[in-house]
């Protein structure tokens, strides 16, 4: 279903529709999209933040558990009175204060094999910014399984990656880290800055997969070092036997593949 745009919302999204390319149609795709964003800390609430902002019609809030103090030094949706309570239901409100004419949903869960596909479904998009590895799991299996594309991005102390996920098209999560790592979700220190540069990255890329503008980083994964502000682009192998893409992606890149055990990744001149 397409939306039209309010005069109200002209005005409000006048300066993004006048960047070359953008215009009163990829304002409309914005309009007509829903996105799953799992998480809503420093990474996925600021992702979130910067959706909501640019116009799209409906975010999915999915993020169990309650805020805690040594969350704030890179939430943008919180306030410290929140601090003990389900910090979802902060962030829709927060939200919903800065733009009333996007739908905000509010689930307190985390990503599980039982909602894990009903949330899929009812997405256009998914923004994987989940807090441990068995989610992004589930999440990429169900994006594969109904051909939904993800933006993936993950950070850990001062490094981040991003990349975007388009079942039949790239490379899965499962085939750019076959052997799962073990995440512990708080076992890492994090500056806000680091997650905040990371979130906006996010947030640009699933704007320009909604949108059709621009090059979205499918096939690329990019790497970043903000210690250094060192940037790298590496392009992922695809697995033809992957347990979960292998069977579905007809762009099989097999060159190389018998160094995979070697090399993960086939950097980019």
């Amino acid at each position: 279903m397409v939306f039209q745009l309010t005069p109200t919302e002209l005005e409000r999204y006048r300066r993004q529709i006048m960047l070359p390319g953008f215009g009163e149609a990829a304002q409309n795709r914005l309009k007509s999209s829903t996105v799953l964003v799992t998480g809503v800390g420093g990474l996925g609430g600021t992702a979130a933040l910067y959706l909501a902002v640019a116009g799209v019609g409906k975010l999915i809030l999915l993020r169990g558990g309650d805020l805690r103090l040594d969350d704030m030094n890179r939430q943008v949706l919180m306030t410290e009175d929140w601090v003990g309570k389900p910090r979802v239901f902060k962030a829709k409100m927060t939200l919903e204060n800065i733009n009333p004419d996007v739908e905000i949903q509010a689930i307190e869960q985390y990503v599980t094999p039982e909602n894990v596909d009903a949330l899929v479904q009812a997405s256009d998009l998914v923004l994987d910014c989940a807090h441990n590895f068995i989610e992004r799991d589930l999440l990429n299996t169900a994006c594969v399984g109904w051909d939904k594309p993800m933006v993936e991005a993950a950070m850990n102390d001062m490094e981040a990656y991003l990349t975007t996920i388009v079942p039949g098209k790239t490379p899965c999560l499962s085939c750019i880290f076959p052997e799962k790592p073990n995440w512990d979700k708080r076992g890492f220190g994090v500056l806000g800055a680091v997650s905040g540069t990371l979130a906006c990255l996010t947030a640009l890329e699933a704007i320009k997969v909604l949108t059709g503008i621009g090059k979205p980083l499918y096939s690329q994964l990019l790497t970043m070092d903000l210690n250094s502000l060192d940037f790298a682009k590496r392009r992922p192998y695809h697995d033809p036997h992957c347990p979960v893409c292998g069977d579905k992606n007809p762009e099989r890149n097999l060159t190389n593949l018998s160094n995979r055990n070697n090399s993960l990744l086939l950097a980019i001149p």
